[in-house]
Order: C-alpha cells, then structure tokens, then sequence
C-alpha cells in the first residue's frame, strides 16, 4: 500500500490532463515533511543535514521563477491547527492553495526545466503529501449549497 504520495499515478495524471486545460484551476496542497531531507547519494545537499522543512523551502525558491512563468499565485498558506473532522493520525505541516489562470500553464510549468531541477528538494522533503485540483465552482451566492 503506497503512503507516501509525493508524485501522482500514470492513472491521476492523465485523468487530470483530460480534464479541460484553458480553465483556471486552484491546487489544493496538504503537505508532511520528513523529519531529515533525504536526497540522492550524489545530490550536493546529501551531506548536508537539512530538514524536510528546509528543504521544501529550497524547493519554493528554485522553482519560483517557474511558478510566475505559469502565472502561478498562492491564494492561502497555512499550518494545521487541529483536524476538526478526519483521520486523527494525519497531520500536515503546510497547507496552501495554488491558483493558475490555466491547466495548461500548471502543466507547462511540470515541463519547465529550472522547475524539474528544483523537485528534487520537494521529493527529498515530503514524506507524504495530498495535492487536489479544484475547478471554480458558481459565484458565491453566500450559500453552502
């Protein structure tokens, strides 16, 4: 059984790839870090002890630029206070919602070569992570429902 869930399925992300591109999107984030970053032996952070925490910071510095490019804009950042309703076993260090104008330009932004070098620290930092897309939904008519 997979728990660590840093990096989608084949099946998730086609299944995200055939929903429509030109719409705008919000990235639901819910992310755990490890306790110590673990990179690859031949990384230069290797031997360096950083935390996960540190690490997922590098990882928002060297994949900003890519993040404008795609006209990426953080909409809320957040760290969980307590789960009100859901699995008390889960916990998750930082919470955020990524907005893009489009799909594509979250997609184009995966393909963006200084984005790819900057995953790495994600990937050393994360261990486990949930990231949800979410569609506009009607104009707010101050109702649940």
């Amino acid at each position: 059984m997979q728990d660590r869930y840093v990096d989608p399925s084949r099946a998730q992300f086609d299944a995200f790839k055939a929903l429509p591109r030109q719409a705008p999107v919000a990235m639901l984030n819910l992310v755990r870090y490890r306790d110590r970053a673990e990179y690859p032996a031949d990384h230069p952070y290797a031997r360096k002890s950083l935390s996960g925490e540190a690490a997922y910071a590098r990882y928002g510095q060297e994949s900003a630029a890519a993040f404008a490019r795609a006209g990426g804009t953080i909409l809320f950042t957040g760290r969980m206070a307590c789960m009100v309703i859901g699995p008390d076993d889960k916990r998750w260090d930082r919470v955020f919602i990524a907005h893009y104008p489009t799909a594509a330009g979250f997609l184009g932004m995966l393909s963006d070569p200084e984005y790819k070098a900057a995953v790495v620290n994600r990937t050393a930092a994360v261990e486990t992570s949930r990231l949800i897309r979410l569609d506009p939904g009607p104009k707010d008519t101050g109702r649940f429902a």
